[in-house]
């Protein structure tokens, strides 16, 4: 129980870092001399270093230690929004990145720590336990991030949640040695930078599953980078308002998280959940591509739920998967090199997405992109299971 709190909690932190530019975007942009849709390129920088850091988790959980390395990543994330207050453009195209290689090692880290603890019927719902630590982050982005930048200026709001990364590194010192000074439990011929992704791409279960997260990822990125600027502009919200409205899906993630990863051990084989996750994912990213300044808010709250619950909710369920197929002892670089191909939609999605929008003046287009990509996803994901059963 100590190791899900310590991991979840740093999960939420790191996660809201990540999540609080995109809600800061429509104050900050001005200011930045950029437009708000170019919000997009920024969340690419982070998944690029994300990608960078994540292939090489291998590496760093022997080299530091899970905990460390944690701690590590969220000093990072407070760098990165540090650099992003200044407002100059050069230092937050640098503070991306930093966020990103603070972003990449977090999930490997935390995998390595609970594969050890967790009987494997609990998997599933433990892995989506800690996992709700993205949504819960995206959560307090919406909801403390934007009364904040009201209050004291997005500026202030970036440096508070900085101020909340560092203080969590602190906090959890106490329990390192219990953590990293238990077995080296890390293959050692696993940690080379791009052993992690070797091993993800030569075993064809591993490799057929994160190649379809990838449209899983983008859909959930998109989402989560755009839907405030979104709703600001085609629904003619406040800030506050859809603050509130991407608090509330990502609460819809939160639930759906522990329910699916409940469902997962229990009562559907994962790959099979993930595939009609991924079909749920697209029809309600069309439902969302539809949203205007003529729908009451209660709609806009009920679908941009079902779009939250939807597209945020598998990353449990795949992890758990993904450090199941990984041999014994490398459940962190496997999950390190599968994420790092994961990470590749994360950076492509919010970048066209946002590209779309530019060239095309539309939202409703670019969620309809969003929906076909996570539509496929789900369908390769389907026929994966469906091969695997045959073989059976």
């Amino acid at each position: 129980m100590l190791a899900l709190l310590a991991t979840l909690a740093i999960q939420a932190l790191v996660s809201m870092a990540v999540l609080t530019p995109p809600v800061l975007a429509a104050l900050a942009a001005p200011d930045i001399g950029v437009a708000a849709e170019r919000v997009g390129l920024f969340t690419a920088l982070i998944y690029g270093g994300a990608i960078v850091t994540s292939a090489g988790s291998g590496a760093l959980l022997a080299r530091a230690g899970p905990l460390r390395l944690s701690q590590v990543c969220l000093v990072f994330c407070a760098l990165g929004l540090a650099l992003g207050a200044s407002g100059i453009l050069l230092p937050v195209a640098l503070g991306a990145i930093l966020m990103g290689f603070g972003y990449g090692p977090v999930t490997p880290a935390s995998s390595h720590i609970l594969i050890r603890q967790t009987a494997p019927e609990r998997r599933s719902f433990v892995f989506s336990l800690k996992q709700t630590g993205v949504p819960v982050g995206g959560a307090m982005a919406g909801s403390l991030a934007a009364p904040l930048a009201v209050a004291v200026g997005w500026r202030g709001a970036a440096l508070a949640v900085a101020a909340m990364c560092v203080a969590l590194a602190v906090v959890v010192e106490p329990l390192r040695p219990g953590f990293d000074g238990e077995d080296k439990g890390v293959a050692r011929s696993s940690t080379g930078v791009l052993a992690g992704i070797r091993l993800v791409l030569q075993t064809a279960s591993l490799r057929r599953l994160a190649l379809s997260s990838t449209t899983f990822s983008a859909t959930q990125l998109s989402f989560a980078t755009f839907l405030v600027t979104f709703l600001t502009r085609e629904a003619r919200m406040s800030l506050v308002t859809a603050g509130a409205v991407m608090a509330v899906a990502q609460g819809g993630g939160i639930a759906g998280r522990i329910v699916f990863g409940w469902v997962a051990d229990r009562l559907l084989p994962p790959n099979r959940l993930l595939a009609l996750l991924g079909v749920g994912m697209a029809a309600a990213s069309v439902a969302t591509a539809l949203i205007s300044d003529r729908w009451p808010a209660t709609a806009i709250f009920l679908v941009a739920t079902m779009l939250g619950t939807t597209g945020i909710s598998w990353n449990g369920v795949y992890l758990a998967e993904v450090a199941r197929l990984a041999p014994p002892g490398a459940a962190g670089s496997a999950t390190g090199g599968a994420l790092s191909i994961t990470f590749f939609g994360i950076v492509l999605g919010p970048a066209l997405f946002g590209l779309v929008v530019s060239l095309s003046d539309s939202y409703a287009l670019a969620f309809a992109l969003l929906a076909a990509g996570a539509l496929i996803g789900g369908l390769a994901v389907w026929g994966a299971a469906a091969a695997e059963r045959l073989r059976r």
